[in-house]
């Protein structure tokens, strides 16, 4: 088992090598032209052909979540009180620290490297294990990163946009990244190699389970103000992606909580156009109408009380 675990890292390793001798130094030079280098290589091929087929899969994925997957983050958030499942999350995002600091070496980001060490030894060892998140107090804040970044960032194009069955949007190049992540990480390697496969999916399963629970109200309210909410969450998961590329602040709603771990709670959903009042939170409209106002008698009496200012104007 720790022979076929060590030859899938290895080849991932070896692909990821070639990738980065053949694929640099032509995208360097091409990227050098862009304003914007890493959001022009997220954006090189975003169309949607297989939309059809991806818009079938999002109903699916739909059904899912309504049916089973909004049910068991609501449980979760009902059972497990707010400061536990931020020690959940602290554990999670600190067992993801092996493939950032890996995807962080392989970008070139050395500051982003160095940040993604230091948060381990500080969470592992004064946050014992992770549970308390030491390093964010310490002004050391996480951020997320992957292969499919690290993609991005050598300069190969996304792919066309994917539909997956319940991990929700993506695309070839991301895809590829999460497959390259999967058997390079050190925890799924461990389980793995002591039989314990099934300690993988309840890692993945746990982190889905709490990543949803941190979107249930974003989600909710983009898709009741979302004329199409397909193309909206399309929209929304590009833009995050594109600003997870750039290594910019991760504030837009995760439209695939299922993928990862979100870098901080996401922002609370803000007033809508489409948002009417109710009773529950405003009182009904009412009207009425006014007596009309009492005009000149005569036009002579309009101009006089026009040019006058000591004389009130019923304009």
């Amino acid at each position: 088992m720790y022979r076929r675990n060590a030859a899938q890292f290895g080849l991932t390793l070896i692909v990821a090598a070639a990738l980065a001798v053949f694929v640099m130094p032509g995208s360097r030079m091409a990227l050098a032209q862009q304003p914007a280098p890493a959001s022009s290589a997220d954006l090189d091929d975003n169309g949607d052909p297989w939309e059809n087929t991806n818009r079938a899969i999002f109903g699916f994925n739909q059904a899912v979540d309504r049916t089973v997957l909004v049910p068991v983050a609501n449980a979760y958030r009902a059972v497990i009180q707010p400061p536990f499942r931020d020690m959940i999350h602290n554990v999670l995002q600190n067992l993801n620290a092996p493939i950032v600091f890996a995807n962080d070496v392989l970008q070139g980001q050395t500051n982003l490297a160095g940040d993604t060490f230091g948060r381990a030894l500080l969470n592992t060892t004064l946050g014992l294990g992770g549970i308390f998140d030491v390093a964010t107090s310490m002004g050391i804040p996480y951020h997320s990163n992957d292969l499919g970044i690290t993609f991005a960032n050598w300069g190969i194009p996304s792919g066309p946009y994917l539909m997956l069955p319940v991990l929700g949007p993506s695309n070839p190049r991301d895809l590829t990244g999460d497959i390259g992540d999967s058997f390079g990480d050190p925890g799924n390697i461990i389980a793995s190699d002591h039989q314990r496969i099934w300690a993988t999916f309840v890692r993945a399963g746990v982190s889905g389970i709490d990543e949803r629970s941190r979107n249930i109200e974003n989600l909710a309210e983009i898709e009741r103000t979302s004329l199409d909410f397909y193309a909206t969450i399309r929209s929304l998961a590009r833009q995050r992606r594109a600003a997870l590329i750039r290594h910019q602040r991760e504030d837009i709603p995760n439209a695939a909580p299922l993928q990862g771990a979100s870098a901080a709670p996401p922002p609370a959903p803000g007033p809508s156009i489409a948002a009417l009042p109710t009773a529950a939170n405003k009182p009904a409209m009412s009207y009425q109408i006014a007596p009309a106002p009492r005009g000149p008698a005569s036009l002579a009496d309009f101009q006089k009380s026009s040019m006058n200012p000591a004389l009130p104007s019923n304009r």
